[in-house]
């Protein structure tokens, strides 16, 4: 019995481990491109964003990313810059930031640098949370 419960704890660790190695691989790839992209062409510099993967058949995208962000922008108005980007209509863009599903966001610096990535839906709070941490 305890042979097994630290084989669990040994794969929970190397899992997590894998997961945020990936995830700081993937902000890595975004971060080597993101000042060029043309998809940031209308970035305001000084002003964090969120930079939203999407596509049109994607479910939690309008049903709950999108309301997400439309309220994150009321409640922050011109503190926060949010860029929509369809990877069904731009396949370039999405696989330049290496973005695997629908929805992910990144959120980036005043310098348009990538500081964090959500895969999948991420609500308000995490979002907030994500954005505020960038001004540190």
């Amino acid at each position: 019995m305890v042979e097994r419960l630290l084989l669990v704890i040994v794969l929970f660790v190397f899992g997590l481990a894998a997961y945020c190695l990936v995830r700081r691989c993937h902000l890595r790839r975004a971060a080597a491109s993101a000042l060029a992209d043309p998809i940031l062409n209308g970035f305001r510099p000084g002003t964090p964003a969120v930079v939203y993967f999407t596509t049109p058949g994607c479910v939690p995208c309008r049903t709950q990313q999108q309301p997400a962000l439309a309220r994150l922008q009321s409640e922050l108005g011109d503190q926060i810059q949010v860029i929509q980007v369809d990877a069904s209509q731009d396949p370039d863009a999405a696989r330049r930031w290496g973005v695997f599903t629908a929805p992910t966001t990144f959120i980036l610096d005043g310098r348009g640098q990538p500081r964090d990535v959500n895969h999948g839906v991420a609500d308000v709070p995490k979002l907030r949370r994500q954005i505020e941490a960038t001004a540190l």
